[in-house]
Parts: structure tokens; C-alpha cells; sequence
């Protein structure tokens, strides 16, 4: 390693000091450890995740992780990124700060505390929820401090509207616990407390909601609990509702078909699911959804599909068929699975279906999809689309060209 200066592609060099001496690139939030040496903080934190209890330059012990800004340093790299930038060198921004443990539980006591006015347990929550969006870092902080449970508490006990739509934001933004699942569900009066909230005048709150009620959810292995939660058809009701805002917002989207999809695990009432208007909002809103949503979306779809109601209300809508065929290879191979499924469940159900597929262009799709990479399910499941479809194929089709002889579906 040169004393001064590395050279950085052809016309300009970083100076050696610069450098994170276990990635060797510039630093952009360079921290100082027990044994005095810097590193960047991204390097040096992947570096102990990794089991290494020495100090990679020194090779001394860390007796503790304690990792302290490097100001001057930080400020000279952040100059010099300036002084080079005519040599295409970004100025790096200034990192922001991992959440302090003592200030967290200030600001739980706080929030939790009715003895002080309203607007300071509203400030305490504002700066805890603004620390959690900040970073994964901020969150593990956050709930080491044991955050989840006095915000439930203060949630279901404080009488103020504002600190419970508060709570109720910076709730949505942590996983739940099994424990605390069952404290929130084995309420009913709890329960009807939360639900109560996905009908607020305020799309945000409706969201958060939504958000915590996912949450609920994702975290409990209970169907008992799942059940409780599905039970009500204003859940379904409203959770379509938050799919089917008419205005752009991009989180109504992302956590409206997170919390469908949790709900519609739950088998006995996905046909409330069907009531509420879910197949028409999952057919109209699939162009909009990003790639993990698109393919939470299809799931639904396959699992509504697997419902006498819902197989006949997405029969009676006419892009369902179209869209499935059209989405075949095209998003991922998990859509693809979800998208053969729901397609096999419908012309299992309605003849006129098969006829409309095969119309589609369906055929060809299945085809190339047995001979792709796709999941060994999606194969099976395009397998059992062809065969079902066979009486449904024109006489000069692909059944009986070079393709399909050599394709891996064998002759049925």
C-alpha cells in the first residue's frame, strides 16, 4: 500500500488516509473504535456481525463496540470531494447519527407519561416515529428498549385521539411479537379499538392501521388469532377500500395488498374478501403494483380463485382472463406460479374459460413456460392447464408442431 495516495480509475487519486482500511474505498461515515483506529462504519459493523473480535489493523481485542464519530475526518473527506468534483467526485452527505439508547428511553417515558401535557408525549412520539423511519439500525435500537409495549399501552389506555393516531404510526413500523399479538386480539374491546381505525376520516391513519393489523398478522403462528382478526367483514371492507383510493398513493397500495393477501389466508373467510369487492380492486389495480406487490396481489388472486365465489366473480370480469395469460413470464417466477393457478382453477370451473384462454394466446405461454427456468410448481401447474385445455385447442395448433414435440410435457 503507497503512504499517500492510491490512484482512483485514471485522473484522480484518494488520499491513503482516506481509505476504510478494511474496504479500502473512500469513507463516508468513518468512526473511530476502542483501539483508536478508523474505519468506515458500515465495513467495521459487517466486520464483528461477521464473529471478528479483534481490530482489524491492530489486531487487539474490542472489549467493547463502541463506535464514535470521526467529525474532523469526515468534514476533510467531505472537502476534498468537493475540491475533486470537477473529476466526476460526488460530495458525500453527512450520515446521520444511529439512534442513542438513553435518548429512546427518554423519549418512551415520556410519550408514556400522563402526569405531562399533551404536546410533549405528541413531540416524544413524533421523534420516535422520525428515528424509526430513519433507519433498520434506529428500529433494532428502538425495540431493545422495550418501545412496542409502552406504545400498545399507551395506545389502548390514552383517551387523547391525536396520541393514539400517533402511537398508531409509529406502531405500523414494527414487527409484533407473538405475545403481543395475543395481548392486542385476546381483547375484544381491544380489538374493536383497532378496527375502529381502519374507517378514520384520514387515508394515513387508515394505512397505519392496516399496517399494524399485517403486522399482527405476519407475527402470529395462532389461526385462532387470524381468525379473530378476518372475522369481521368491515375489516375486508375497508382494507379494499384503502386498494381502492382514488387518489395516487403508492403506501395505500403497497400495505392495502399486504394486509388482503395476510387476511386471505385465513379460508373460511375469503369469501368476505369476495363480498367486499376484492376481485374487481385486485383486476383493476394489477398494472399498478410494483414487482413484490404485483406478486402478493397474484397469490391473492390463486387463493380467491380456490373459492367457488371468487372463482365465479373473477369469471364475470373481462380482463381476468387476458391479464393472467398476458402477466405468464413476465413479472417473475412467482407470479408466473400464481398466475398458471388462478388460470387453472377458472377453466377448471367455467368451460367458457378454456375457450377464452386458448383465444388469449394462453397456449403458446405454457409452452415456452415448461421449457423456461420457472419453479417446478409452475411447470406442474402449466402441465395441468395444457392437458385440461386439449379439447379446447383449434385443429392446426401447436399440439402438433416441432414445439410441442419437443417440449418436456409429455402426450396425454
Amino acid at each position: 500500500m503507497p503512504g499517500t495516495l492510491e490512484p482512483l480509475d485514471v485522473t484522480v487519486q484518494i488520499p491513503y488516509h482516506f481509505r476504510c482500511p478494511i474496504s479500502l474505498e473512500l469513507m463516508r461515515d468513518p468512526v473511530i473504535v476502542v483501539t483508536g483506529q478508523t474505519y468506515d462504519r458500515s465495513s467495521i459493523e459487517s466486520w464483528v456481525a461477521t464473529g471478528n473480535t479483534t481490530c482489524p489493523v491492530t489486531r487487539l481485542p474490542l472489549t467493547e463496540f463502541t463506535l464514535i464519530p470521526n467529525h474532523t475526518l469526515r468534514r476533510l473527506i467531505q472537502e476534498w470531494c468537493v475540491a475533486n468534483r470537477s473529476f466526476g467526485v460526488e460530495r458525500i452527505p453527512t450520515p446521520k447519527q444511529p439512534a442513542d439508547p438513553v435518548v429512546v428511553r427518554s423519549l418512551l417515558c415520556q410519550a408514556g407519561n400522563e402526569n405531562i401535557n399533551k404536546n410533549a408525549r405528541l413531540a416524544a412520539l413524533k421523534r420516535l416515529r422520525a428515528l424509526a423511519r430513519d433507519s433498520e439500525k434506529n428500529r433494532c435500537v428502538i425495540l431493545t428498549q422495550n418501545a412496542r409495549e409502552v406504545l400498545l399501552s399507551v395506545f389502548f389506555l390514552s383517551h387523547l385521539m391525536e396520541i393514539k393516531t400517533e402511537c398508531l404510526a409509529a406502531l405500523s413500523l414494527f414487527p409484533l411479537s407473538e405475545t403481543e399479538c395475543l395481548f392486542v386480539t385476546s381483547d375484544p374491546d381491544r380489538m374493536a379499538s383497532l378496527i375502529s381505525f381502519l374507517s378514520h376520516p384520514s387515508i394515513d391513519v387508515r394505512v397505519n392501521c392496516a399496517s399494524l393489523l399485517e403486522n399482527i398478522l405476519a407475527g402470529t403462528k395462532s389461526p385462532d388469532i387470524r381468525s379473530a382478526i378476518s372475522e369481521s367483514g368491515e375489516v375486508f371492507d375497508q382494507i379494499v377500500g384503502i386498494l381502492n383510493y382514488p387518489l395516487t398513493y403508492p403506501r395505500a397500495i403497497k400495505i392495502g395488498i399486504k394486509a388482503l393477501f395476510a387476511l386471505c389466508l385465513v379460508k373460511q373467510h375469503r369469501y368476505k374478501a369476495v363480498e367486499a369487492g376484492a376481485v374487481t380492486v385486485l383486476i383493476d389495480r394489477l398494472p399498478d403494483f410494483e414487482k413484490c406487490d404485483a406478486e402478493r396481489a397474484l397469490a391473492t388472486v390463486e387463493l380467491l380463485c380456490r373459492i367457488p365465489e371468487g372463482c365465479a366473480a373473477f369469471a364475470c370480469h373481462a380482463l381476468t382472463v387476458p391479464l393472467l395469460v398476458k402477466i405468464i413470464l413476465k413479472i417473475s417466477d412467482r407470479a408466473t406460479e400464481y398466475a398458471a393457478g388462478a388460470l387453472l382453477s377458472l377453466c377448471t370451473a367455467e368451460e367458457r374459460l378454456k375457450t377464452e384462454a386458448v383465444g388469449a394466446g394462453v397456449l403458446t405461454q405454457l409452452l415456452l413456460l415448461v421449457q423456461s427456468d420457472c419453479t417446478e410448481r409452475a411447470k406442474r401447474k402449466a402441465q395441468m392447464l395444457l392437458k385440461l385445455l386439449r379439447d379446447s385447442w383449434p385443429e392446426k395448433t401447436v399440439r402438433d408442431s416441432d414445439e410441442y414435440g419437443c417440449s418436456d410435457v409429455v402426450r396425454f
